[in-house]
């Protein structure tokens, strides 16, 4: 598989577990939107846009599992998002959810990835 492929196959994945990924980010301490964007590209080597992460919140806010508010401490107003007690909930549901997914590929003989990466998993992170 080559390296565009996996960058695919990896946006793809965390795309579909945008979800997880957010209420991840939001369980240790409210962020704005921004601050988002960059914790995903920081952590997954993936950049989604304001186009792609602000209709998602939007969508997160409105199922209860987030709630924002503005702060005005700044020259420019940024809206923070923080964890519901629900989207905690959320949360946890999904671990588990994912957990489960794990053990039913590895039946299949489907290997869970090691903890360790190999150089070129290592090249693949570091150059994105």
């Amino acid at each position: 598989m080559n390296e565009v492929t996996l960058k695919q196959v990896d946006k793809g994945i965390t795309k579909g577990m945008m979800d997880l990924v957010v209420l991840g980010l939001l369980k240790t301490k409210s962020m704005h939107g921004y601050g988002i964007i960059q914790s995903i590209r920081k952590n997954f080597g993936i950049y989604f846009g304001p186009s792609t992460v602000y209709p998602f919140l939007k969508d997160l806010e409105k199922k209860g599992h987030i709630k924002s508010r503005w702060d005005m401490s700044h020259e420019r107003p940024r809206k923070i998002y923080s964890l519901t007690p629900e989207g905690n909930c959320f949360l946890i549901g999904t671990e588990q959810s994912l957990r489960t997914f794990c053990y039913r590929l590895a039946s299949m003989g489907i290997n869970a990835p090691s903890q360790t990466l190999n150089n070129t998993e290592r090249a693949l992170t570091l150059n994105t």
